[in-house]
């Protein structure tokens, strides 16, 4: 991961989309959650952290996971 570059947390979210398409829920689930932790902090209004935030949790759905 790229630690000081903003880019670094928009590719672990593009990481997790790329391995949801690929059917790998384990790796896209890691790569949420990376996303979800470097932006814990955000503005919880930020466009993508909505979207990430919704697509992690339709994964967890699809996993059984109960939803937080």
């Amino acid at each position: 991961m790229v630690i000081n570059s903003p880019l670094g947390p928009l590719a672990r979210l593009e990481l997790a989309r790329v391995y949801a398409m690929q059917g790998d829920a384990a790796k896209a689930k890691a790569a949420y959650q990376d996303f979800l932790t470097l932006w814990k902090d955000a503005d919880p209004d930020i466009p993508i952290l909505k979207q990430a935030k919704a697509e992690y949790a339709k994964l967890q759905v699809l996993l059984g996971i109960p939803v937080q």
